[in-house]
């Protein structure tokens, strides 16, 4: 039998093979430390904040994308109904209109704040986790729950925020019957993966605490890879 450790790791793997993908990816951002592709994030965090499917809010963001708002100037210089126009081509319409209003406010602030480049946000922060959370709030849409997002998601980038893992990630390790202390999860995943894996393990925990029955096959996989010795 294998012992404890053997046992995680294998849960590990099925884990990032069936649902090690973030949000970004999803989304068709190809994430880099560049303010463009950073500001596609905060975009996706935003839309993800709701009380909507995961696949509608990325849907949503790659409309956004396609219709030229990718970046803070694209975005603030896009009209409000326009803005309508493209979260409702994504379906995200139960609070498209709120949504589109909070995404042209959060634009112009980045623009005037941070000069577009979330880069100079995590310099304010001076890279520490806590105080880029806190300044991630003051845009439109991005309340604690974005900013987890957002921090879960640039950790991958961002080595000076990792390892970013909040109460939802640890709440997936439990469901899997991982190592739930924020310094031991880290170590498997830096065993199992080393640390370029964090957005994509931190995502797909995630996902098993929001869905019951992804955990059971998770569990289920691992188990009989274990048994099996492979």
């Amino acid at each position: 039998m294998a012992d404890k450790s053997g046992q995680h790791e294998a849960v590990v793997r099925v884990l990032l093979d069936r649902y090690g993908r973030t949000y970004a990816e999803e989304a068709g951002v190809g994430l880099a430390d560049r303010p463009a592709a950073l500001y596609r994030l905060l975009v996706v965090a935003t839309l993800l904040s709701a009380r909507i499917s995961s696949d509608i809010a990325v849907a949503a963001a790659r409309e956004l994308f396609e219709a030229g708002y990718g970046t803070p100037d694209g975005m603030a210089g896009s009209g409000w109904q326009d803005r309508v126009d493209a979260l409702g081509r994504g379906h995200y319409r139960r609070y498209d209109e709120r949504t589109a209003t909070m995404l042209g406010d959060g634009a112009a602030l980045l623009n005037e704040r941070w000069h577009g480049d979330l880069r100079e946000l995590r310099d304010e922060g001076r890279g520490d986790a806590d105080a880029i959370r806190g300044l991630l709030t003051a845009f439109p849409g991005i309340g604690p729950v974005g900013a987890d997002i957002f921090l879960r998601e640039v950790q991958g980038v961002w080595p000076q925020v990792a390892p970013y893992l909040d109460r939802k990630v640890l709440d997936g390790a439990r469901r899997l019957g991982l190592p739930h202390r924020p310094e031991t999860l880290a170590a498997l995943a830096a065993r199992a993966c080393s640390d370029k894996c964090l957005a994509r393990f931190t995502a797909a925990l995630v996902r098993v605490a929001l869905d019951k029955q992804a955990a059971e096959n998770v569990k289920e996989e691992a188990a009989a890879q274990t048994a099996s010795g492979s």
